[in-house]
C-alpha cells in the first residue's frame, strides 16, 4: 500500500457535525452522508438528504472561503402523507423525524464562495460544485502554461 495515497485518502474524509433531527434520524436511511470529489479547479460534493423534498423543505447552503460548508433546513411534518386526493396517516416512520437539521463539514481546501453551482436532485441528493480559491500567482502560472 502506498503511504502517500493512504495519507491523501485520510485527508479527504471529512469530519461531519450533525445536529437536530439529522442526528436523531438513525432508524432509516442516514441523513447527512457526504461524498467529496476533487478536480484541478473545483470540488464537487454530494449530501444525502433522504426524505427531503425540494418543494417541502427549505434547505440553505452556505460555503465559506476556507472550505467550510454549512447546510441547514427543516424537515416538515410527515405524519400525514397526501397523494392526489387521499390522505394517509403514517403508522411506520423510518425517515428522519420532522424538525430542524444542520450538516457541517470542511472541503479539503479554500474555495471561492461566489462560484458554486447547486443542484437538488429528485433522489434527495444535494450536489454542489464549487471552484477552488486561486491566488493571483497561481492564476498567472496557469495562463503561462
Amino acid at each position: 500500500m502506498d503511504v502517500k495515497n493512504s495519507a491523501d485518502e485520510a485527508q479527504l474524509k471529512p469530519s461531519i457535525v450533525l445536529t437536530g433531527t439529522a442526528k436523531e434520524g438513525s432508524a432509516g436511511p442516514p441523513i447527512g452522508l457526504v461524498d467529496i470529489g476533487e478536480s484541478e479547479d473545483a470540488y464537487l460534493f454530494r449530501v444525502a438528504l433522504p426524505g427531503v423534498r425540494k418543494d417541502q423543505c427549505k434547505v440553505k447552503c452556505q460555503v465559506q472561503r476556507d472550505g467550510r460548508v454549512h447546510i441547514e433546513g427543516v424537515m416538515t411534518g410527515v405524519g400525514l402523507l397526501r397523494d392526489s386526493s387521499t390522505v394517509y396517516q403514517m403508522k411506520v416512520q423510518q425517515l428522519c423525524p420532522p424538525g430542524p437539521f444542520t450538516i457541517c463539514f470542511n472541503l479539503p481546501g479554500p474555495v471561492d464562495p461566489r462560484l458554486f453551482s447547486p443542484n437538488f436532485r429528485p433522489d434527495g441528493i444535494l450536489e454542489l460544485v464549487v471552484m477552488k480559491h486561486r491566488t493571483h500567482q497561481t492564476a498567472d502560472w496557469y495562463s503561462q502554461r
